[in-house]
């Protein structure tokens, strides 16, 4: 929840903070304070604006991949959202289908000057993303979720604030991307026969029939060995038909802590977002720095 939060809110938060640090500093009568204040500026700049120059750097170094070539591991695909009924879902307070949405509730009493949170809350269920090559299924768990569509409403002393990204939209993925099934089943072939011939072993006639060659009605060491070789070449054979058959793509949170990030824009101009932020950090902090030796 925190992630997906820190995108609406961290620009927000530091651009405010950056406001009432300069006020208070140009409004400060001693010098030392005012540099104390200025320098509490240039530091939160230098985080901001390394944190935003990241996402730079790892948005324009990873290519968009395509869903059905993409490689396993930390990727970023750029696909539209399906308009499957299955995989839609509806927000609770407006009712509008969607594929995800997040809300808060707020209350004002008449005694009351601002707005208070009483409840929100984030849907947690996957959705499809399509390409020409492919389906995958994304987990919007842990994601930063940037640029959703936005509807504030008023219902007598109820504010509702919705966001919400929309079935046939463009979605932008960056995750960790993994195969399940198919081509990437980890099967185990001893483990597979032992199982086979395990349950071959309940139907005592049917094991006989097909294995007792000299009809003494025992299997011998020398049948048991045929039939643990005939249990290997099927189980073979099921390993094969497996791993032709078509894994599910999914998206997640990366396991190392890596950026996770949704959005519905484009990732040119999610980069290039994130570029005028940079910017705008390193202004600040040249300005902070300049006013420190200027006091």
């Amino acid at each position: 929840m925190l992630n997906g939060l820190r995108a609406n809110y961290v620009e927000a938060l530091t651009s405010s903070s950056y406001l009432g640090l300069f006020a208070f500093a140009l409004h400060s009568r001693e010098n030392g304070m005012g540099i104390i204040t200025l320098g509490l500026v240039a530091i939160i700049s230098v985080f901001a604006w390394a944190s935003t120059y990241k996402r730079v750097r790892t948005i324009a170094d990873i290519a968009t991949s395509r869903i059905g070539s993409a490689a396993q591991g930390y990727v970023e695909l750029y696909g539209r959202a399906s308009v499957d009924a299955d995989n839609l879902i509806k927000s609770p307070l407006s009712g509008i289908s969607c594929i995800w949405f997040r809300y808060w509730v707020y209350t004002k009493d008449n005694s009351e000057r601002e707005w208070r949170e009483t409840s929100k809350g984030t849907s947690q269920s996957m959705f499809e993303i399509k390409d020409s090559t492919g389906i995958c299924q994304v987990d919007p768990d842990d994601a930063e979720i940037i640029s959703p569509d936005r509807r504030v409403s008023y219902q007598g002393i109820y504010k509702h604030v919705e966001e919400m990204l929309f079935a046939g939209g463009s979605v932008y993925v960056l995750g960790e991307f993994s195969t399940i099934g198919g081509a990437n089943s980890v099967l185990s072939l001893k483990e597979d026969v032992s199982d086979l011939l395990t349950e071959w072993k309940k139907d005592q006639v049917q094991l006989k029939k097909r294995f007792d060659l000299d009809g003494n009605g025992e299997i011998d060491v020398q049948e048991w060995e045929l039939a643990r070789r005939t249990a290997i070449k099927e189980v073979e054979k099921q390993h094969r038909e497996i791993r032709t058959e078509t894994g599910v793509h999914v998206m997640r949170a990366p396991r190392d802590g890596r950026l996770y990030l949704i959005s519905n824009m484009a990732p040119q101009k999610l980069r290039h977002r994130y570029m005028l932020w940079s910017f705008f950090h390193l202004a600040v902090l040249i300005l902070a720095t300049s006013a420190i030796f200027w006091l």
